[in-house]
């Protein structure tokens, strides 16, 4: 290598002596020799390369490149020098120190120019055949340049490749590049006149300079020579500085000129612009990426963006990939002034991805839409251009890239920052998006950038539109659903295995999962007939309709197709809500016990549906809406109407009172219901925190401020989910004693408490439920809860979020401070058919007679009157948290399935533990089979060695409690034609052997003196079936053999019927004032 390379710096001196000394001849044929000879040691090998290139410290190259770049009548010295070259670019180890050498991009861009053969005008000494060798070597240097070109071309993801170019490059450099991509041309410092070759040669190339400060621009004496074909009368021209090219010759007409001797290379066909401007456009792109000093002579010499927007509009494939990249350099250096020309480049830059969606070029779209991204965040015109010219665009390129999640990422970035600023989209805009949007939702190759990107976008939609979004809202709903039912349904297939202990679980989930896809069809009809409602005309899938897109996806397809043409179904506010309550009860059911779900509902935007429902009123307003048109149309059909007593048809059907008020107070409650669900999951956790205007709504729903929101449910689950939301699960809870007094503190390490589903909070208004202190009281005995219980009492405030959650109402007792936490949990527990509210609101009649079927006694007797749970505990027992439960207890499997009795007890075990109930003294009140319940779960506790749980279990009171069975039980085995038995009821046959276990086990604690037992008893037949077929059953239900344990205290309460056991009429009622009495005597005992 050492003797090559001084080999080649001999050649080279040698050479130098020669041209000062030798006369034209001799320096001829001395230069055509060493030429020749330098490309056969470039063609030898890698080390022979590496040498040539350090010879002379880069001094060999430099006279390469420079002899290269002339234009004379030596075309056999400039074949050489070109053959030589080639093979130096072509390595890509010694590529950069070639290209990096001063002046190297405007010699090869002289050669390119010089490169096509042109026939001269006087006598040219090459023969056709030395015509044809030294095309070789220039096609071989055109060859190798263009691989350089093309080389990164074919991936955005090499955009990390290092620069070939120096990051000091000099200005006249620069200025040569930029004015081939400006101008198509460059102008040479050589004599007028015809050259040897028998054209009239380049004109100079000159910098202004003024005193010694940056370059700013070009002067030159003359004007461009314009490339046309060869043998042509070339006339100097005076070019505008926005030319992009001059002349460009097909490359038939290239080829035309070729010597037939000659054998065209791979871009021997193109002409010279079409190989110069590519390669300056790398330059560009290559200096651009080496530093900031190079962007910086870039955008001075180019202060108009004129040279970017040539590149940007190129018709070569390679100009406008690096001109993308150029954009994206120059816009990423916000050292650099904001060019007035970005507006421009993002409008190219758009029509540029979307040609090249359609061609499926996904690295030149992946390259543009990179730079189109830096544009918008950086430009508020060219937000403001794409916003009104380019949407259609954007929304036809995500169409045409649905298999490319690059593609689609960028696009879905492009359109959240769009949205994210205080441009809208117009509702038919919105509209036509709708279709991408949700795709990009549920898609499976859907990457999380894109989902959130999605949702962030489809929310502010529904943000800006409102009721007029439904449809859109109503479609995100229907897809989700459908999506979590398909999930559920693989899930219960591949769990047919399963233990016998969970069978009837998953046809309680079967049943749950028929519902929700009869829902799901309903939900997916609505959104289509509510679709040709507002559009009033069928909206077939290959319409030009803004909503065609969304109405061609699944599963609106089919619901489309079967609508009648001839006859749109009539819907309004209230149908359309109706289904959509109808949607969310239904996912509320698949997704309660099923953690994958809820992830799924969280991830596909569930929040942002809910929260729309809970906040805002699009039903109230479209059902307005439509009042409003209703009253118009009747007012305009009366003032037409000319024959008198004439009925309007339309007047009728669009008659405002006979309008139905949308259910919206019912999508509330069950929204805030699945959002409590979900709010135990750390992501949506995370998300509830950090919107404070969303906390503060449902502190406000929880203090009972919401007009609307008056249902005790809504209140609780607004108050269990900022219970659930603000738990700190890394902090330690405080253990107290329950008397506050002593003021033995002890640190332990809880969970925070869970408030799940199954749990309601009565009286959620009162300061014990405020997120203020973390206190724990201590149990019965005195210890603190043990480290392996799974859930404390409390939780802590999160201080960054500025919401009044200490508040009180005038009505809370005035005697409990932040300090005072409640000793006791008081738990009630409904039972069959029985509801956690309902149960135990109060009764005109202590019989019930209006009913045929019991199934509808305590759901009419519940409907109205005083909840004394919640109205009458507070101020008479104001040292109790107070809860009750909900389990699905049907009679029936008329009414859906239900559990049995060990499930519905291990479901609601583990929720309570869960909320912390169990880790201070704890008392059950229960009715008929609530009773069963309680005494299954203790049993269950026992033998999971939930020992907290029994041991503070202090009470429990009974109402009817079928200990030993139920002659309720026994008519459905008896009469199947009346009644199809629910799993439930089978486990309450009289002389059942599970419930004398259980008994037993009761009996003992009571024994020991661990529990204390209230009883109640009932004494009135209950009607069962009246005026069935002619028929009148009445029975009592619990007979006093079976209500009473055999153990603890009993009330027998006089005109009582088992419905009715557990609604006092008063205060003074016994079933009141004896459970009272209770309490008071457990609280004694608790402290001592």
């Amino acid at each position: 290598m050492k003797k090559t390379g001084a080999a080649a710096s001999v050649l080279w001196k040698s050479l130098r002596s020669v041209m000062s000394s030798a006369n034209h001849e001799v320096r001829v044929g001395f230069e055509l020799r060493v030429s020749a000879l330098l490309a056969d040691i470039a063609a030898a090998s890698e080390s022979r390369r590496a040498a040539l290139v350090a010879a002379g410290g880069g001094g060999v190259v430099d006279w390469l490149l420079e002899t290269v770049a002339m234009s004379g009548e030596n075309c056999w010295t400039q074949a050489e020098v070109a053959r030589a070259l080639a093979y130096l670019i072509s390595d890509p180890n010694v590529c950069e120190d070639v290209l990096g050498r001063p002046h190297a991009v405007p010699s090869l861009l002289r050669f390119i120019f010089s490169a096509q053969p042109r026939q001269s005008k006087k006598h040219t000494r090459c023969s056709s055949f030395d015509l044809s060798d030294s095309l070789k070597g220039r096609s071989m240097l055109v060859a190798a340049i263009m691989d350089v070109v093309t080389s990164h071309c074919e991936s955005a993801d090499k955009l990390s490749f290092k620069p070939t170019l120096p990051k000091d490059a000099e200005m006249r450099d620069i200025a040569a590049a930029i004015e081939v991509i400006e101008e198509g041309g460059m102008h040479w410092d050589e004599p007028h006149g015809e050259d040897d070759d028998g054209g009239e040669g380049m004109k100079g190339i000159g910098m202004k300079i003024l005193e010694g400060t940056a370059a700013v621009g070009f002067s030159r004496t003359n004007g461009l020579v314009e490339m046309g074909p060869p043998n042509t009368s070339q006339t100097v021209k005076n070019t505008p500085s926005n030319l992009l090219f001059n002349n460009i010759s097909d490359s038939s007409s290239a080829r035309s000129n070729l010597s037939s001797a000659v054998v065209p290379g791979l871009w021997d066909d193109l002409h010279s612009e079409q190989v110069a401007v590519p390669f300056a456009a790398w330059a560009l792109a290559n200096w651009a990426m080496a530093s900031e000093v190079n962007r910086y002579h870039i955008q001075e010499l180019d202060q108009e963006g004129h040279v970017v927007m040539a590149a940007l509009v190129a018709p070569e494939r390679s100009v406008k990939w690096h001109g993308s990249l150029m954009v994206k350099l120059l816009l990423e250096d916000h050292n650099l002034p904001l060019s007035t020309s970005v507006s421009d480049w993002t409008s190219s830059l758009l029509s540029t991805v979307s040609h090249a969606s359609k061609t499926q070029d996904i690295p030149l779209a992946q390259i543009a839409l990179s730079a189109f991204l830096i544009s918008l965040e950086r430009s508020p015109s060219a937000q403001e251009v794409v916003v009104e010219k380019g949407l259609h665009l954007m929304r036809e390129a995500a169409k045409q890239t649905t298999k490319h999640s690059s593609v689609q990422e960028a696009l879905a970035k492009a359109l959240e920052l769009l949205c994210a600023r205080e441009w809208h989209m117009s509702l038919e805009e919105s509209q036509h998006w709708s279709g991408v949007l949700l795709p990009w939702v549920f898609g499976q190759p859907s990457s999380d950038a894109i989902r959130s990107s999605a949702i962030n976008i489809l929310t502010r939609i529904l943000e800006d539109y409102g009721p007029s979004s439904i449809p859109i809202s109503q479609g995100w709903l229907t897809i989700m659903l459908s999506d979590v039912l398909e999930s559920k349904k693989t899930a219960l297939s591949k769990g047919n295995n399963q233990p016998k202990s969970d069978k009837v679980k998953t046809q309680v989930d079967q049943a749950n999962v028929v519902l929700a896809t009869q829902t799901a069809n309903q939900l997916a009809g609505a959104v289509v007939n509510l679709v040709g409602t507002q559009l009033g005309r069928v909206a077939n899938a290959d319409d030009t309709h803004p909503l065609a897109d969304l109405l061609s996806l699944e599963p609106f397809a089919g619901p489309l197709k079967n609508l009648k043409k001839d006859k749109l179904p009539k819907i309004n506010a209230a149908d359309s809500a109706v289904a959509t309550l109808k949607g969310i009860k239904a996912l509320t059911e698949i997704c309660a016990e099923d953690t994958p779900c809820q992830n799924k509902i969280a991830d596909y935007g569930g929040l942002c549906l809910l929260r729309r429902l809970l906040l805002d009123d699009d039903y109230e307003q479209l059902a307005a809406i439509e009042a409003y048109d209703a009253s118009r149309a009747s007012e305009g059909q009366d003032r037409v109407s000319t024959v008198p007593g004439e009925a309007s048809t339309t007047a009728n059907q669009n008659d405002a009172s006979s309008l139905r008020v949308p259910p919206t107070g019912h999508i509330r409650k069950h929204a805030a219901r699945l959002l409590n669900v979900l709010s135990v999951l750390p992501k949506v956790k995370k998300e509830l925190v950090g919107d404070k205007e969303w906390c503060e709504w449902l502190e406000e729903c929880a203090n009972g401020g919401i007009p609307g929101c008056n249902d005790p449910k809504i209140r609780s689950y607004a108050r269990a989910t900022l219970l659930n939301i603000f738990c700190d699960d890394e902090a330690g809870e405080d253990s107290i004693d329950g008397d506050v007094l002593h003021g033995n503190v002890s640190n332990k390490e809880q969970t925070c408490p869970r408030y799940a589903d199954m749990i309601l909070l009565i009286n959620p208004e009162l300061p014990h439920w405020k997120c203020v202190e973390k206190i724990m009281p201590k149990s019965v005995d005195g210890s603190s809860p043990g480290a392996n219980d799974s859930a404390g009492s409390e939780c802590t405030t999160n201080e960054d979020i500025n919401i009044d959650i200490t508040s009180t109402s005038a009505s809370e007792s005035e005697n409990i401070s932040q300090f005072e936490v409640p000793l006791v949990d008081v738990v009630f527990i409904h039972g069959l058919r029985g509801g956690p509210f309902k149960t135990w609101r109060l009764s005109d009649d202590k019989s019930s007679t209006k009913s045929g079927l019991v199934e509808k006694i305590d759901e009419e007797a519940g409907r109205e009157g005083t909840f004394w749970p919640g109205e009458w505990l507070p101020s008479d027992f104001p040292h109790a948290r107070l809860f009750s439960v909900k389990y699905k207890s049907s009679l029936t499997q008329w009414s859906g399935a239900s559990l049995p009795l060990q499930e519905v007890s291990a479901m609601l075990l583990e929720k309570l533990v869960a909320a912390g109930i169990g880790n201070r003294p704890v008392v059950f009140i229960s009715h008929s089979m609530g009773g069963l319940v309680v005494k299954q779960m203790l049993y269950q506790a026992k033998a999971e060695k939930k020992d907290n749980f029994v041991k503070n279990t202090i009470g429990v009171v009974f109402y009817s409690c079928p200990h030993f069975g139920s002659k309720l039980a026994d008519m459905p085995w008896r009469m199947g034609f009346v009644f199809r038995p629910a799993p439930t009821i089978g486990e309450l046959r009289s002389g059942s052997p599970r419930l004398v276990e259980l008994n037993d086990f009761m009996g003992q604690l009571h024994k020991k003196g661990k529990l204390e037992v209230l009883s109640f008893c009932e004494t009135k037949v209950t009607p069962i079936v009246e005026g069935y077929g002619g028929w009148a059953f009445r029975m009592e239900i619990v007979p006093l053999e079976s209500a009473y344990p055999g153990f603890g205290e009993l009330v027998v309460l006089e005109s009582t019927d088992h419905i009715n056991s557990c609604k006092p009429l008063s205060r003074s009622d016994p079933s009141y004032k004896e459970t009272l009495e209770f309490l008071h005597k457990l609280k004694a005992l608790s402290k001592q």
